[in-house]
């Protein structure tokens, strides 16, 4: 019996980490994605890709590359686990007062079984609907003011913030908490951009918008 518990225990483990790729893959396309749409960088770095058959632009900066890299590196434990709530990719202006805020709140069910690969072609679908959402959300967001940077936040169980502090994944790229300033907004606007629901993975995606921009 203990030996069957074992079994199962590292077979859903093993689910877990599959997922966890799926999604750090998914998020790194997907934050390329949004700062070439919302022009944080300017659009000669980015090169046309294909991914999840369909057409995305990609940064060929290298340390852009490096940290976006990096940062999901340090995520990917944390969604292995189910510890990761949200992922959120801030958009700030001159400042450092966030514009935008693209909420990535993600869900996994307690016991996770990948049973077939037409269940993973199906999450594939799912997130190509997402990304084509991002490709588009310029319709419905407001211009950001010139010299944006950006960061990535995570936000987590209570639990694993307490391990965070223990656990360096990349020398040198620990773990901060997050200054206030980058994550409150007054008065922001709530833009839902897709929501998708799956057997292993549930995500929704929306903006929080700052209502005056101009800085």
């Amino acid at each position: 019996m203990s030996s069957l518990l074992r079994l199962n225990l590292r077979y859903c483990l093993s689910s877990f980490a599959v997922v966890a790729d799926i999604l750090c893959e998914f998020l790194e396309v997907a934050i390329h994605l949004i700062l070439y749409v919302r022009e944080v960088y300017p659009s000669g770095i980015f090169q046309k890709r294909k991914k999840y058959n369909v057409p995305v632009q990609m940064s060929c900066h290298p340390e852009l590359n490096q940290y976006i890299h990096d940062t999901l590196h340090c995520v990917k434990p944390l969604i292995e686990k189910n510890d990761a709530e949200k992922v959120v990719v801030v958009i700030m202006d001159k400042e450092h007062h966030p514009v935008e805020r693209f909420v990535f709140e993600i869900s996994q069910p307690p016991l996770l079984s990948i049973s077939s690969d037409t269940l993973l072609s199906h999450v594939e679908q799912l997130l190509r609907a997402v990304i084509l959402k991002i490709s588009v959300c310029d319709a419905v967001l407001e211009n950001n003011p010139p010299g944006c940077t950006f960061t990535v936040l995570v936000h987590t169980r209570e639990a694993a913030t307490r391990n965070m502090e223990k656990v360096q994944v990349i020398k040198d790229f620990p773990w901060i908490v997050a200054d206030e300033q980058e994550v409150h907004m007054q008065e922001p606007r709530l833009i839902p951009l897709k929501t998708i629901t799956s057997d292993i993975v549930k995500m929704q995606l929306y903006v929080e918008e700052r209502a005056q921009k101009a800085s």
